[in-house]
């Protein structure tokens, strides 16, 4: 017998729909959009979820922890369950953990408990996303400066078996720290590489976009400003054909900012992240990282002197925010559903129609989150009573 979730509106990773309803299969999978909740099959069993936004679970691509771990040196197959898990509960049914730079060891390490995670089929886990160690270490942000490097022979190697291994591999690098050839022998891999942490010039952006980087890591965040005889790589991000990650929190990137991107960049290029840190999902005030405090107060993370590491927000948030600027609800929910599933090829995330996943999240109309559904897990409702589970209820 089929359930069948009808609800107010509707939103299927394209456009909404009023008065709809959404079909699961035995296996949790979709089987249909019922844009009319009155053409429900005969004889399912029919859940009525009142006046809220159904919309697919939501995907982010970075995501550095939660539930009060980072991804790290403990990081096991088990532990990237687990955060996945917390992150379904804040509406992220699909997430990327994401090692930011570290040592050899620890990346080779959170490498090997991906690959295990992949062979489990952890759901809500879609694979790796390294941001670093190759990066610029002008633009470190909150990265630490002793564990920079340049990518060697080595580290090429492991990341083309890890991108043959993962079910997607995202790379954080910039133009300083890698060769051309170097991107273009990761993107024949099938690694997704994304340009961030880095003052280079649009010129070297540019070679980079044509020798295989696809991406931008949090547009705007640690890297050059775009300035009349020096676009930078903000400058390539926004006339490129690059997809690019922004932070929407009302702290990383200021309003204008963020309206300068949605006009400059095509209706599927901008995509949200959470960068979210070991915080999400829990009340604690501060957390290590690689030896250095993180202080988290007014919904920032910092190191002690103010930098900022990381952001205290949830995808659901991230939609409110920019609603709240006047974006359309269908093109927010599409940036943290549809399009960054598209990004990492995961064809089955982010959208309501046939034979996808049916991972739901429930949202207000203000897009509080209400509850969100993965399918091995059901309705999430309450974080406290199941170990971060589920998220508090969001205010927007």
């Amino acid at each position: 017998m089929q359930r069948v979730f009808k609800a107010a509106q509707v939103f299927d990773g394209w456009t909404l729909h009023k008065d709809a309803a959404v079909s699961l299969h035995d296996d949790g999978h979709i089987a249909d959009l019922h844009p009319a909740a009155r053409d429900v099959p005969p004889g399912a069993e029919v859940t009525d979820l009142g006046a809220v936004i159904l919309a697919p679970g939501l995907v982010d691509l970075q995501v550095n922890g939660g539930g009060g771990v980072m991804i790290g040196r403990d990081t096991d197959a088990d532990q990237l369950a687990r955060i996945c898990a917390v992150h379904a509960g804040l509406g992220a049914t699909t997430i990327l953990p994401t090692l930011i730079t570290d040592t050899p060891e620890v990346t080779r390490n959170v490498i090997a408990a991906g690959i295990e995670a992949t062979r489990r089929a952890v759901p809500g886990f879609a694979g790796l996303h390294l941001e670093g160690p190759h990066l610029d270490p002008a633009r470190k942000g909150a990265h630490d400066a002793r564990l920079i490097r340049p990518m060697t022979a080595e580290d090429l190697d492991l990341l083309c078996h890890a991108a043959s291994r993962l079910p997607a591999l995202m790379l954080t690098v910039a133009p300083h720290s890698v060769t051309p050839d170097q991107i273009t022998t990761l993107h024949r891999a099938g690694a997704i590489v994304s340009l961030g942490h880095s003052d280079c010039t649009a010129a070297q952006a540019r070679i980079a976009q044509e020798a295989g980087a696809r991406c931008v890591t949090h547009l705007y965040n640690a890297m050059n400003a775009l300035q009349n005889r020096a676009p930078g790589l903000v400058g390539a991000a926004l006339t490129r054909p690059f997809k690019a990650g922004l932070i929407a929190d009302g702290v990383h990137v200021a309003p204008e900012c963020l309206e300068v991107a949605l006009r400059m960049k095509g209706a599927d290029d901008l995509f949200l992240v959470s960068d979210s840190m070991a915080a999400a999902g829990t009340d604690i005030t501060e957390f290590m990282l690689n030896g250095r405090r993180i202080l988290r107060q007014d919904r920032r993370l910092t190191l002690a002197d103010g930098t900022l590491a990381g952001a205290d927000i949830s995808l659901p948030q991230s939609v409110a925010h920019l609603v709240g600027l006047g974006v359309p609800v269908a093109r927010a929910l599409a940036m943290a559903s549809r399009i960054p599933a598209d990004v990492i090829g995961a064809r089955d995330r982010g959208r309501i129609t046939p034979g996808a996943r049916g991972d739901l999240v429930a949202l207000s109309e203000t897009m509080a989150l209400r509850a969100a559904w993965r399918q091995d897990m059901g309705w999430m409702e309450d974080a406290r009573e199941t170990m971060c589970v589920r998220a508090r209820h969001v205010q927007s």
